[in-house]
């Protein structure tokens, strides 16, 4: 295992499961960041970004690097929402995910290539459906609030 590659399994450990529940589930520091409001989730993002960072040090193609940035930003942005948030961050380990990620790209890079690519596409297409959906729903309520006032009796 590279140095690089220790450092990595490390920082992901700290910041996801460091420490152990009774019953067997792990926590990590990542979980209490998000606990500071405002900062945690920016503090966990930038340690989870030298996760991201040194995969791609190592050669990593964007495809899985984008997959990586996607859990962190799913982490991220949930774990900025008040209560919810804060137990997401908990349950999601997005670092454990991306270390996963790059343990199986280094095992089966093709194979891990072409899913990701799949995924990354999924996860692109129903973003986007969502901010139309969000759209659509704002235009159409403020078209039910633009005839509720303006309507002539």
């Amino acid at each position: 295992m590279s140095k690089k590659t220790r450092f990595i399994h490390k920082l992901s450990w700290f910041l996801d499961e460091s420490i152990t529940l009774p019953g067997g589930f792990k926590i990590g520091a990542d979980g209490f960041f998000g606990l500071i409001p405002g900062l945690g989730d920016f503090i966990g993002g930038l340690l989870s970004s030298v996760i991201i960072y040194q995969a791609h040090q190592m050669g990593v193609p964007r495809t899985i690097l984008i997959k990586m940035v996607i859990n962190m930003l799913i982490d991220t942005t949930i774990g900025a929402i008040p209560v919810i948030g804060d137990v997401f961050d908990f349950i999601w380990k997005a670092n454990q995910k991306n270390v996963a990620l790059l343990h199986e790209y280094e095992q089966q890079p093709q194979q891990v290539y072409r899913k990701t690519l799949l995924e990354n596409i999924a996860f692109i297409v129903i973003l986007i459906t969502i901010i139309v959906l969000a759209i659509s729903f704002a235009v159409w309520i403020i078209s039910l609030i633009w005839t509720a006032l303006f309507q002539s009796y």
